[in-house]
């Protein structure tokens, strides 16, 4: 594996300081706005890590933000797969009303849609991101170059994610070649992709590339204010591990199948690297002035329920709309302004995001209107008496074929939450299921036919949130291409 600084020389790459001028800088930081480093790993269960329950993967860095800050014990992503969950978290808006609803992997962003970053960027921030955007390919209005980002290096259709070796990654949609991972590049919806981990290998791992340039991201800007926004791939899929990684020991003695080891040592190695990001702040004297969230982007994966306990008791995993799809462990820390050890049982979900990094940076008066979050920064210093509440929280998911780009006719999933009461029906061809969560969270009583009356009270619910969505179509792709 190739370090940073060699990486760069060997691709004779010269990248410009992205620091914003000193004098907005410090202004922003007399003023008490924080750093923000945002990290959300792809497919981790809620109950993987140590401070969720989790004992089978030793995670101490991820739980030192928990042990030294809050953990939301009642988290949830904005949908329950990639592209669309990231809208929500992008835009501040459900997927009700939000761009991006599919998850064919290239659906863009509209030119018009105003993002967090774009609402940090007009209050003096310098604004990057590292790792899998999702929302836009190179070539589209969603491009996170436009849409409030100094820098973005890594994937942009998440397909060309789907490998850690990839020929090239992406910086602001310039291609940044990777030699020596020169092998053809199979689509993940061919079965060979799969078997043949021939097909994957490489030398150089897009996780280490990107981790190292989060980190030049930070040290050039570490007089702040900074948004680091971390949407980093690993542990998501069922990919070949770097043979360098000392974390893709740990488990090799496991009689597990080779995906839960893989999967297993992915997390390790992220919770390494959080610690590496943690120890990187300490270093530049900015840990005080720096607030950390970490989150997954949906449920865990449902094949690796039984075996790693990923999702715990919850039923489902990503890909459905019951809790086990939907939950998420969401933590932060911020020495000094969060309350050490806290917890909060709060529902809160991605659309609140861009409320709460506006009222971080002072930025309420850039916010777009129409939201459907709400600021949690109540619960993050310790007021849960000033925070506001959700009368409900929303989601659908379209299916979309991947070869027509159309929607399927009954293919819309929708579920609701309100206080303990939650509804969910998987297309529109079937009934709504009604749950109580306080006293059933594995979701295994259908209480529809007993309680008539809120069945009836929450679709009212669904159907008001639920609007028009655009075509969840993707721009023409070169032959026999899934991306960029």
């Amino acid at each position: 594996m190739l370090n940073r600084r060699t990486f760069m020389q060997s691709l004779g790459l010269a990248t410009a300081s992205l620091t914003l001028p000193a004098a907005t800088s410090r202004a922003a930081q007399r003023d008490g706005n924080p750093n923000i480093l945002f990290i959300i790993v792809d497919d981790l269960g809620p109950h993987d890590l140590g401070c969720m329950g989790g004992s089978i993967i030793k995670t101490p860095n991820i739980d030192r933000i928990a042990k030294e800050g809050i953990r939301f014990t009642q988290a949830y992503s904005g949908c329950t797969v990639c592209a669309p969950a990231r809208s929500t978290l992008m835009t501040g808006k459900h997927t009700g009303h939000t761009t991006v609803r599919g998850n064919t992997g290239g659906i863009s962003l509209d030119a018009g849609d105003v993002t967090v970053a774009q609402v940090l960027q007009k209050a003096g921030y310098a604004c990057g991101g590292f790792g899998k955007w999702g929302i836009g390919d190179v070539g589209t209005p969603g491009v996170p170059e436009k849409h409030g980002f100094d820098i973005f290096f890594g994937y942009y259709h998440q397909v060309h994610a789907h490998t850690y070796y990839p020929r090239y990654l992406w910086r602001n949609s310039e291609k940044v070649p990777l030699p020596g991972n020169d092998r053809p590049q199979v689509d993940h919806r061919d079965g060979a992709a799969h078997r043949a981990d021939k097909l994957y290998v490489g030398e150089q791992f897009s996780h280490h590339l990107i981790l190292e340039e989060a980190k030049k991201f930070i040290r050039e800007n570490k007089d702040g204010p900074f948004l680091c926004y971390c949407p980093w791939t690993p542990p998501h899929g069922v990919y070949p591990k770097p043979i360098d990684d000392p974390a893709m020991d740990d488990f090799k003695d496991r009689p597990w199948p080779e995906n839960a080891k893989v999967y297993a040592s992915m997390v390790a190695m992220i919770d390494r690297n959080v610690g590496e990001m943690l120890a990187l702040l300490e270093e530049l004297d900015i840990d005080r002035e720096t607030i950390v969230f970490f989150c997954s982007d949906n449920g865990g994966l449902g094949s690796l329920r039984e075996l790693l306990g990923s999702n715990g008791p919850l039923r489902g995993g990503k890909g459905t709309l019951y809790e086990g799809g939907l939950r998420i462990p969401l933590l932060a820390r911020w020495p000094g302004k969060i309350p050490r050890g806290r917890q909060s049982a709060l529902h809160c979900y991605f659309p609140d995001i861009m409320p709460t990094f506006a009222d971080l940076a002072g930025a309420q008066q850039h916010l777009p209107p129409n939201l459907d979050g709400i600021s949690i920064l109540p619960a993050l210093l310790g007021k849960p008496e000033q925070q506001k509440r959700h009368d409900f929280l929303y989601w659908e998911f379209p299916k979309i074929n991947f070869n027509t780009q159309k929607l399927n006719p009954d293919g819309l999933a929708q579920a609701l939450r309100q206080n303990n009461w939650k509804i969910v029906r998987h297309n529109t061809r079937e009934p709504f299921e009604l749950y109580d969560l306080d006293a059933d969270i594995g979701e295994e009583h259908n209480r529809a036919r007993d309680h008539p009356d809120m069945l009836a009270q929450l679709t009212t619910l669904v159907d008001a949130a639920h609007s028009p969505m655009k075509p969840q179509t993707e721009q023409a792709l070169p032959p026999k291409r899934r991306h960029r």
